[in-house]
């Protein structure tokens, strides 16, 4: 064996502070020219829960590329459009179908109560079942993170669960929490004021400079091209680091400028009464393209393989304004309370959904929905990027399903609201049909379980006793 062969797929640059840092896809981490040929064995099983709030009501869905769905046109390729998917056995009797749709999404189950789910999401199933013993060291279990506002009942904004209902992993909804989780923390003493002041000047990376330094110098095992990958690959991590702290910039650290700190609300000041808060579409894509951007660096870096995304939460309640533009075309401007012609929880865009009219033009309603796909693109674009030992990209290897809590948004139906609820999913390395939108007119619990065994796995969603379905015409 060459010495060139001997670097491991799980390679990671580790500092005494707690960073983790992994290593690129490099030609040298193939062992040999064979292996090479059967590439395929050197994928990862990755799956991915990526929720948007409040839906795609379904006569929109029926529109195709042509409608709110535009920005998933570039990838369409890469993608299993699903509609006609029956989420009803998700309903909760008391409790309104914005709760009953996002607990529902990826478990196919009713909530437990207010702080669980109903059982395990389909990301945690195959987690399970491949991986009994755990993930290999310096892994995330399970990396959970998104940009949302509304805060009431966890499974609005959580999208990964255990078998027994309880949330898979922590919720990370700042994008300097969900880096921490990630590559680990600089150790400071939070007892000194000038330690805390200091921590943003100083990097993780700063840590693993004696390894980043061996694996691009001379005795390094990787050649020319790994090497400048290498660095290449450090220093979006510092670019993505000084995003999320902002950090003063140094003119001899070679990373560009950063935006200013994020001033937007977390925690209970994100939902003040359930009323809604006032934001600009700048302001929300910033912060979402930030975190999206560093999830997706953890899937490259193959520090997280299961999890799940979240744009926006289920019944999300923001007064949006801005102008927003797609393919260099102005779509609309947003501004909500003003169009709403109402103050408070009335004037937010959640409104539009409750007011959808089949027979009208639902112009602000489309917007919002386009407006959603156009940053659930982003996220998958972003993924699409990175091309592995198959040739094919991460997007392309991955198991991505994405979904929402509502196949109409009017609460005066609950058969209505929770039927026909938006499902995508990517080719999970060819197991599954991508190129279509497919009228699957099956129950959201038949399509999981088919989804959950294409996977490996052998454990099933829902109740034992139940007449079942495959769902065979989505599997490759």
């Amino acid at each position: 064996m060459t010495k060139k062969n001997e670097i491991s797929r799980r390679t990671i640059l580790r500092g005494l502070s707690g960073a983790a840092i992994g290593l690129p896809f490099l030609e040298e981490m193939l062992v040999c020219n064979a292996v090479a040929a059967k590439a395929g064995a050197q994928i990862p099983v990755r799956a991915f829960n990526v929720f948007f709030g409040l839906g795609i009501p379904k006569p929109l869905q029926t529109e195709g590329f042509e409608g709110v769905l535009e920005p998933l046109k570039p990838l369409r390729d890469k993608l299993l459009i699903m509609r006609e998917v029956d989420q009803v056995r998700c309903d909760e009797s008391g409790i309104n179908a914005h709760f009953d749709g996002a607990s529902g999404a990826f478990t196919a189950t009713p909530p437990n109560g207010e702080a669980k789910a109903g059982g395990a999401s389909l990301d945690q199933v195959i987690r399970r079942e491949l991986y009994p013993g755990g993930l290999p060291a310096g892994m995330v279990p399970t990396l959970v993170g998104g940009t949302f506002f509304r805060r009431s009942r966890v499974s609005r904004y959580v999208h990964s669960y255990n078998s027994d209902g309880t949330v898979a992993a922590t919720m990370q909804e700042k994008p300097r929490d969900l880096f921490q989780r990630v590559f680990g923390a600089v150790a400071i003493d939070d007892r000194d004021p000038d330690a805390r002041r200091d921590r943003i000047k100083q990097s993780v990376l700063d840590s693993v400079v004696d390894e980043y330094r061996y694996y691009t110098g001379n005795n390094s095992p990787l050649g020319s091209a790994s090497k400048a990958r290498v660095a290449e690959h450090l220093e979006r991590i510092r670019e993505y680091e000084q995003r999320a702290f902002s950090m003063k910039h140094q003119k001899d650290s070679g990373g560009p400028p950063r935006p200013p700190r994020s001033a937007l609300r977390h925690g209970g000041a994100a939902d003040p009464g359930g009323q809604g808060i006032d934001i600009t579409l700048e302001e929300l894509t910033t912060e979402w393209r930030l975190m999206a951007d560093l999830y997706a660096l953890a899937i490259e870096m193959d520090r997280a393989r299961f999890g799940s995304l979240t744009f926006l939460a289920a019944g999300e309640r923001i007064r949006l304004t801005g102008d927003y533009h797609y393919g260099g075309r102005k779509i609309c401007t947003f501004d909500d309370a003003r169009q709403q012609n109402a103050s408070g929880d009335k004037g937010c865009s959640h409104e539009w959904w409750h007011k959808f009219k089949e027979d009208k033009k639902n112009e602000q309603l489309r917007a919002h929905a386009h407006m959603k796909m156009r940053e659930v693109a982003y996220f998958l674009t972003r993924l699409d990027k990175t091309r592995e030992a198959n040739g094919k990209s991460i997007l392309q290897n991955s198991l991505i399903t994405i979904s929402t809590e509502s196949g109409d948004g009017r609460h005066n139906n609950v058969k209505r609201e929770l039927s026909g609820v938006f499902h995508a999913i990517t080719g999970a390395n060819d197991r599954f049909k991508t190129g279509q939108i497919m009228d699957v007119r099956a129950e959201g619990l038949d399509v999981y379980n088919s989804i959950t065994a294409a996977m490996g796995a052998k454990a099933e969603l829902g109740p034992k006793k139940r007449d079942k379905r495959k769902i065979d015409q989505i599997r490759a």
